[in-house]
C-alpha cells in the first residue's frame, strides 16, 4: 500500500492519509466592525474544498491570537468568542466532508500591521498606518524588519501576556471542534523572531544564549500542551535556517525540537526562513533535506514542506524517510483534489478520499 495514504495516529487523533494541506493566508476577514477577524463564507468554501479533495488535515491560515499579532488587517484571529463561534463553522465542513482540522495559532510580532499580498493591494508596502485599520506592531526589540515600522520592545511582563494569549487561543480552537493546533514558530514572527539570534538582541532572560532565546517558545509550547486535549497532536511550524551565516539554523533547530518533544508536542511542520532578507534557494522540494535531520534528530513525526508538487515525488519523500507527512501549499491551491488524482496515479483506490456524493469520482 502506498504510505502516502496510509493512516497515522499522533494521540488518539487518527489522519485518513499523509497529505496535508499547508496554512495559507487569505487576507479575506473583516478588517473592522463587529465580525473584525472572524472567518466568513471565503474561508468556509476555501478550506471545506480541500476536505473535499481528499486530504488528511486541513489546517487554517495563521490566526492571531491577539488583534496586534495578525499578519494584515484582513488577517482572521481567535482572540474572542465572536470568531470562535465562526471557526465552528469551517470545522463542521471540514469534518463533513472526511478530514480533520487544524489551525495555525500565530502572532506576527514586527512583521504584523502589514499591507495583505493581494492584487488588490498592489503598489502599497510597508507597514499599514493607524489610519487604514493598522496598528504598531511588537517584537523582540525595537529594531523594524526591513521596509517596516519599528516596533515597540516587549516587556517580560508583555511576553507573560503573549503565553496567556495562545492558551486562551487555544482553548477556544477546543471550543471550535478542531483537531489540532500548530504553533506558528516560523517564517520571521514573533516567536521565530526570539529564536533568531540575527533578530533577538535581548540581553535578558529572553535573548542571549540559546537557551534564552528558546525560552518564548517553550513556554508557549508547554503552556498550550497543557491546556489542549491529551488526546489531540500539537504541532509546531518551525523554520529551520535563516538560510544566513550566523543566524538561526539546523542545528539549532534540532536543539529546540528535542525540548519540544520533551514537552509533549507532537508532530513539527518544517520550514525555513523569514526572520530576515536572505538569498534562499528556492527550487523542488529544497527544503525537505532539513525535515529529513530533524526527523533523525527525534522521535516524533515530521511533515515536509515546499514545492513538493507530483504525486511520485510525494510518494518518495515518505519512502526515503524524510518526512511522515507531505503538507500541500500552492499546488492545492492550483487543484484543490489533488489527494485524489495522486491516488489514481500511484494505483490506490480510496473511496473514502471522496465526500459520498462525489464517489463516482474514485471509479
Amino acid at each position: 500500500m502506498s504510505l502516502l495514504f496510509s493512516p497515522l495516529t499522533l494521540r488518539e487523533t487518527t489522519f485518513r492519509n499523509r497529505l496535508w494541506v499547508a496554512p495559507m493566508c487569505q487576507y479575506s476577514a473583516a478588517s473592522e466592525g463587529p465580525a473584525v477577524g472572524a472567518p466568513n463564507d471565503w474561508h468556509l468554501v476555501h478550506l471545506a474544498q480541500f476536505a473535499s479533495g481528499g486530504a488528511g488535515l486541513v489546517i487554517a491560515e495563521a490566526t492571531g491570537v491577539v488583534p496586534e499579532g495578525r499578519i494584515s488587517p484582513q488577517c482572521p484571529g481567535l482572540w474572542n468568542d465572536t470568531q470562535r463561534d465562526a471557526w465552528r463553522t469551517v470545522v463542521d465542513a471540514i469534518h463533513h466532508r472526511g478530514s480533520l482540522a487544524g489551525i495555525q495559532l500565530a502572532h506576527a510580532g514586527r512583521k504584523a500591521s502589514t499591507w495583505p499580498a493581494l492584487p488588490r493591494f498592489s503598489g502599497r508596502r510597508g507597514s499599514v498606518p493607524e489610519f487604514a485599520s493598522g496598528w504598531r506592531a511588537v517584537g523582540p526589540t525595537s529594531d523594524p524588519f526591513p521596509g517596516l515600522d519599528a516596533p515597540d520592545a516587549l516587556s517580560t511582563e508583555d511576553i507573560a501576556q503573549v503565553v496567556a494569549d495562545f492558551v486562551a487561543a487555544t482553548r477556544r480552537a477546543e471550543e471550535a471542534g478542531f483537531d489540532a493546533v500548530e504553533l506558528h514558530f516560523a517564517h520571521g514572527y514573533l516567536v521565530h523572531e526570539f529564536l533568531s539570534p540575527l533578530v533577538n538582541t535581548r540581553t535578558d532572560q529572553y535573548g542571549g544564549d540559546g537557551a534564552g532565546r528558546r525560552r518564548l517558545a517553550l513556554e508557549i509550547a508547554a503552556a498550550v500542551r497543557e491546556q489542549w486535549p491529551a488526546d489531540r497532536p500539537v504541532i509546531v511550524r518551525l523554520s529551520a535556517t535563516d538560510w544566513i551565516d550566523g543566524g538561526w539554523d539546523i542545528e539549532q533547530s534540532v536543539e529546540l525540537a528535542r525540548e519540544l518533544e520533551s514537552l509533549g508536542v507532537d508532530a513539527l511542520h518544517v520550514s525555513t526562513g523569514g526572520a530576515v532578507i536572505a538569498d534562499i534557494a528556492v527550487g523542488p522540494e529544497y527544503q525537505v533535506g532539513f525535515a529529513r535531520t530533524l526527523r533523525e534528530a527525534v522521535s516524533m513525526p515530521v511533515a515536509a514542506v515546499g514545492l513538493i508538487t507530483e504525486p511520485t515525488g510525494a510518494q518518495a519523500v515518505l519512502d526515503r524517510g524524510d518526512a511522515d507527512f507531505v503538507a500541500l501549499g500552492r499546488a492545492a491551491l492550483r487543484e484543490p483534489g489533488w489527494p485524489q488524482r495522486a491516488a489514481h496515479e500511484l494505483g490506490v483506490r480510496d473511496g473514502s478520499l471522496y465526500p459520498d456524493t462525489y464517489r463516482r469520482g474514485s471509479w
